[in-house]
């Protein structure tokens, strides 16, 4: 059996796989903050959930840096060696989350996906995944001309590039309040809850994401109809930067839990407006194709084909 975890930083998802690891045999769902560690939830699992596990990976958010993690919007760390030592399982992997996503979509089908941009019929080359949820995540698939190989990237970190007066005015107003403007501040759920906070003349609100987008959804709050659309055209601007950086011919990977719910609105064309406006290389950009990430178990499948490789070659 293989243990595979999507460790994020609002809920965590433990599965169980055997010989099929496209089908969990087991899986259960926790909340993150409600536990003082991943072993603890690993230990939990395995208790309501027996089996004989020979190999684990966990998909965490934050950069993994010696197989450990110090997630970026959780309190505790993720170490490795230390959850091989406490739950006894031989091998122990991480992957940061958005590697796992990455990794997780050639386990995906076309009921998995969803297209906001066609793009150029049989494209290939490699590919970008940019998730927006909790946070901002990115990652990648490079091409060696015969298949695809998942890799890491903490282009949510950097810096936001304003493109406009209004969202140098969001700058301006994030600078005032935190050391460093990174995308992740306007393009997630933090970032929409930010961006309202800017729109509202910087009064603190008792909206969250989730409220916010359902009140610009059915138009009933003129407020938070603007936050949405800013926010869907930053998407795109950090979609269409991420997809020239890697040269991501073979397409862009909208993953994370925003991007679903959104179909719609990123159909509309702010976002792929966002995306082609790269000057001289729109044309290029026009030709990518841009999918959603509907099945919200890819980074899960991820870790679970990362596991299943290792316990066929551990070493």
């Amino acid at each position: 059996m293989i243990l595979a975890g999507d460790i994020g930083g609002t809920s965590t998802r433990l599965a169980l796989f055997d010989t099929d690891v496209r089908t969990p045999v087991s899986i259960e769902m926790y909340r993150s903050r409600d536990h003082a560690g991943l072993d603890e939830m690993v230990l939990d699992f395995l208790a309501h959930n027996p089996g004989e596990v020979e190999s684990a990976s966990f998909g965490v958010a934050g950069p993994v840096r010696g197989g450990r993690v110090e997630m970026t919007n959780l309190a505790w760390p993720v170490n490795a060696a230390e959850i091989a030592e406490v739950v006894g399982i031989p091998h122990v992997s991480l992957l940061n989350d958005l590697h796992a996503n990455a990794r997780g979509i050639e386990a995906l089908g076309p009921d998995d996906l969803a297209s906001v941009n066609d793009g150029e019929p049989g494209a290939t080359g490699n590919v970008a995944v940019v998730s927006a949820g909790t946070g901002l995540g990115q990652a990648g698939l490079y091409w060696d001309g015969e298949r695809h190989h998942a890799f890491a990237a903490e282009g949510g970190h950097v810096d936001f590039a304003p493109r406009n007066e209004v969202e140098d005015e969001l700058y301006r107003f994030l600078a005032a309040e935190y050391a460093h403007v990174s995308y992740e501040r306007v393009c997630s759920g933090i970032g929409l809850v930010n961006i309202h906070r800017f729109l509202s003349g910087g009064e603190d609100s008792t909206l969250d994401g989730v409220e916010i987008t359902r009140r610009a959804l059915d138009g009933s709050d003129p407020v938070c109809v603007r936050a949405l659309d800013l926010l869907v055209s930053i998407y795109g601007a950090a979609a269409g930067n991420f997809a020239l950086t890697l040269m991501a011919t073979g397409g862009v990977y909208l993953g994370g839990g925003i991007a679903p719910h959104l179909l719609g609105k990123l159909r509309e064309g702010p976002f792929m407006q966002a995306f082609r406006d790269k000057g001289r290389l729109a044309e290029l950009l026009d030709r990518i194709p841009v999918r959603v990430i509907l099945n919200d178990k890819t980074a899960l499948l991820g870790a679970a084909l990362d596991a299943a490789e290792r316990a066929r070659s551990p070493a």
